[in-house]
């Protein structure tokens, strides 16, 4: 089943539950992918639905941080619970243990010695491992591995 099915299937049944918040989170989810599928005029991949979930994502976490920095804690509450619920149409994160063992690994394919190298490893974990790491993380451990 494609993620874009699930999603479909999710919302009915959270429509037909009357669970108002996953209705309103993949209302908007389901949007967002139409507007993309009219703007590309093909139907959309699971890869493309699910950079539309990490972007839905990433807009949850910048809006969380902006309103708790306002003291905005009802809102941010609100996003937080959303967040919540978007993740489950993520992939299963790594491990702290499965990244380092997967950046050394790439390190030594590609025979990367210094941070000169560090953006085709770090390239070449995003493009691999979409939606299963943070781009941070990643950063700062090939970052760490590449300067010792």
């Amino acid at each position: 089943m494609s993620l874009l099915e699930r999603i479909e299937r999710d919302f009915l049944a959270a429509y037909k539950n009357k669970d108002t918040d996953l209705v309103a989170v993949l209302r908007m989810l389901k949007t967002a992918a139409k507007n993309r599928h009219v703007e590309i005029q093909r139907p959309l991949t699971d890869d493309e639905v699910l950079d539309l979930v990490l972007k839905q994502i990433k807009q949850r976490q910048e809006s969380i941080d902006m309103y708790s920095k306002a003291g905005r804690e009802e809102l941010a509450a609100k996003e937080a619970a959303e967040l919540q619920l978007l993740r489950a149409y993520q992939p299963q994160p790594l491990s702290e243990g499965e990244l380092t063992t997967l950046i050394e690994t790439l390190i030594a394919e590609q025979g990367a010695s210094s941070i000169k190298d560090m953006g085709r490893v770090i390239q070449a974990i995003m493009n691999t491992h979409k939606g299963r790491v943070d781009g941070k993380a990643v950063s700062e451990l090939v970052r760490n591995r590449l300067s010792s």
